[in-house]
């Protein structure tokens, strides 16, 4: 048995090495989320296929008796009434291979996390612009070390 394996270089690679069933399985929930999320961005991350847009969205991956998938964990409790018929914990969902994935509840799911994602990236941008706009308003000395420049974090060390 191997115990370290490459990780795939992409989310199509991923797919491409499951066989049958399983394969068809990942190939429509990459569909799913990919016309849900159209601007969201695929790829691999902890050698799992996801999908990125301001961050993380969904994670998703093949075992050997069910397709793990992994909104997190305020999807998880948003939809926890829809979810009930399947294994879930704190951020993860199993959709075993004897029923057919609930791919309009994966729609569903996809769509909170691009607004929950989008309203989040609002607040870090919004954040930013607190931030910036009070570190340009201080006397240099007084600025936090992010905002002064390499020379300036230079000096303050030296002192």
């Amino acid at each position: 048995m191997k115990t370290h394996q490459a990780a795939p270089a992409d989310v199509d690679t991923y797919i491409a090495a499951f066989t049958g069933e399983t394969r068809a399985r990942l190939e429509r929930i990459r569909e799913t989320i990919a016309k849900a999320a159209p601007t969201a961005r695929p790829r691999i991350s902890y050698r799992m296929p996801t999908f990125s847009l301001c961050g993380n969205l969904v994670y998703f991956a093949a075992f050997k008796a069910h397709i793990g998938f992994y909104p997190g964990a305020s999807a998880v409790k948003k939809f926890a009434r829809e979810l009930s018929g399947y294994s879930t914990s704190k951020g993860t969902v199993q959709f075993p291979f004897d029923r057919p994935v609930p791919l309009g509840l994966v729609r569903k799911i996809v769509k909170f996390r691009v607004a929950e994602n989008l309203a989040l990236d609002v607040e870090r941008q919004a954040r930013r612009a607190r931030q910036a706009k009070v570190s340009s308003s201080l006397p240099r000395r007084a600025r936090p070390r992010a905002a002064r420049s390499g020379r300036a974090r230079a000096d303050a060390r030296a002192r």
